[in-house]
């Protein structure tokens, strides 16, 4: 008898059941998250297809590392899932057929999308090999990059002397491009997140106009809006202290890490351990250039992170009067500060941006600026026009739909609730018939194929010998 099926799919304890559902997208709760998609995947090229890998490792872990394309995926496609799973950005890359590479940078559901042509783009493997000790991926991708931005908007002189060039980018249109660029990662707050889960840097510095020796200043504004992208990782470690120390704290930790190794140094020809703390060479090692000291310019002081136990209220307040009355710090004067160098590696891709054109919606809309056709007041109020009469059209037909919808769901309601059952129990029954299936897995003339053959070569009269002697 054929097992009875479950329905899986929309009813109580599916993934999207009423129990399991994706909870709403509301962007007041919610975190930013991204798909970086191919458009055309198979006619991007190598060189794209590895760029999109990239930027996914890059925008982790807030994004689909693992999502496949196809060739026949559409916008609309992605589009129509970026509700259910929360999707709040999506950057397309393509292919034009002029062999241009171009980013689109939409917000989902409304809009808007920015444009970009990749002029230049360099992979992480290539940033890698450019390195002498390139960094490799461990835990700086289990949190968000910090987003640093420069330039965005540009000063009031540039856009003074921009006013007989090339139409620049509007000043509401610089506020809009920072907001979205600003919305791609989740929000920092100094106070209560730890310094420790910020790993990683991403850069974006806009290049402003500059002017020529050969032309006046008011001359050489083109109007473009290039963006420069950089990735880094940030490493720390401490300063103050001897190279003989810095290197027996190294072997320590990899020691805790990886007990198996030797990572001590070795130290049977000295005589005392004040020779090895005042000259590490000494044990038969060189120093190299990375182990100099930093900067002045590249410490920082932070406090000690190390556990400490838990004190109550009154503890808390009898450790402030007794710092007050010593004319100390409060909370902090019992803590230690210690230096740290701050060192930034540089992770990849590298991109260098150039904005083309802002549009309303996503994927299709009203153009708000584009960086090569300028229209006058005229065309404007034109365009204005056609717009908003599409717009009447497109609420008509929601609104005649919504009228369709309630219509057929007043006709459903007076039928009687007898026949809704007869017909689930037919389905029921069906989908039964549909699951039965034989020992063999065949069924209808192949399993009366099979029956024939195995009569023929007596594979049945040997399982009876073998039922009656048993």
């Amino acid at each position: 008898m054929a097992r009875r099926r479950v329905k899986k799919h929309t009813h109580v304890g599916a993934r999207n059941g009423p129990t399991n559902a994706v909870p709403a997208n509301t962007s007041a709760s919610r975190s930013p998250k991204s798909m970086v998609i191919r458009i055309g995947a198979g006619e991007v090229g190598p060189s794209v297809s590895q760029l999109v890998k990239d930027v996914r490792h890059m925008m982790e872990p807030g994004t689909a590392s693992r999502l496949k394309e196809r060739r026949s995926n559409r916008l609309r496609d992605y589009t129509t899932m970026a509700g259910p799973l929360g999707v709040s950005h999506l950057l397309l890359f393509s292919r034009s057929t002029s062999g241009n590479t171009n980013l689109r940078l939409a917000l989902t559901p409304r809009g808007p999308t920015l444009h970009f042509r990749v002029e230049k783009y360099s992979l992480c493997k290539d940033v890698q090999k450019a390195q002498k000790h390139p960094k490799g991926s461990g835990k700086e991708y289990l949190s968000p990059p910090l987003l640093v931005m420069n330039n965005f908007t540009s000063p009031a002189s540039t856009s003074e002397s921009s006013k007989n060039s090339k139409p620049a980018v509007p000043k509401h249109l610089e506020s809009l491009t920072t907001t979205i660029f600003q919305s791609l990662f989740p929000p920092i707050s100094p106070q209560t997140t730890p310094l420790s889960s910020i790993r990683r840097v991403l850069l974006l510095n806009r290049e402003l106009p500059t002017p020529s020796p050969s032309t006046s200043t008011a001359e050489s504004g083109d109007g473009s809006y290039s963006l420069n992208l950089r990735h880094y990782a940030i490493t720390t470690k401490a300063t103050g202290l001897s190279r003989g120390i810095r290197r027996l704290n190294a072997a320590e930790k990899t020691i805790r890490e990886r007990p198996g190794k030797r990572s001590l140094p070795h130290l049977g020809k000295l005589e005392d351990v004040a020779d090895y703390l005042l000259d590490p060479s000494a044990a038969g090692g060189f120093t190299s250039g990375s182990e100099s000291e930093a900067d002045t310019d590249a410490e920082v002081e932070v406090l000690e992170t190390d556990a400490r136990k838990v004190m109550s209220r009154k503890q808390v307040e009898r450790m402030r009067s007794a710092d007050g009355a010593r004319g100390g710090k409060g909370e902090r004067a019992g803590m230690e500060v210690e230096k740290r160098a701050v060192r930034l590696v540089e992770l990849g891709p590298r991109i260098r941006l150039r904005m083309t054109k802002v549009e309303e919606g996503v994927g299709g809309g009203k153009v708000m600026w584009h960086e090569y056709v300028t229209r006058s007041k005229e065309e404007v109020g034109e365009l204005e026009r056609v717009w908003e009469g599409r717009r009447r059209e497109k609420e008509e037909r929601k609104r005649v739909q919504r009228e369709n919808v309630e219509r057929k769901r007043k006709e459903k309601g007076k039928k009687g609730e007898g026949e809704g059952e007869e017909e689930e129990e037919d389905e029921d029954d069906e989908d039964m018939d549909e699951d039965e299936w034989d020992s063999e897995g065949l069924e209808g003339d192949a399993e009366m194929d099979v029956n024939e053959d195995a009569e023929e070569e007596g594979e049945f009269d040997a399982q009876e010998g073998e039922i009656a002697a048993g």
